[in-house]
């Protein structure tokens, strides 16, 4: 059962288009900003959620879709 929670390498490195290499680095640069904030990480893995607010600004477009529809 493949859980859609946390993201690994090949996952980073298939959105990105970039090697499994790269994709390591940008997780660890993700885990310390994680980790500096307080966070528990795992290595080698990073939460899809964070993944998604520091790559396509999940949190912020969701904060201008309530903003339209008040």
């Amino acid at each position: 059962m493949k859980s859609d929670y946390m993201m690994n390498a090949y996952d980073v490195a298939m959105e990105l288009g970039v090697s499994k290499g790269h994709a390591y680095k940008v997780i660890r640069k993700l885990n310390a900003e994680l980790e500096a904030s307080g966070y528990i990480v795992v290595s080698g893995r990073v939460p899809r959620a964070y993944w998604e607010k520091k790559f396509y600004g999940y949190e912020t477009k969701m904060k201008e879709l309530k903003k339209g529809a008040n």
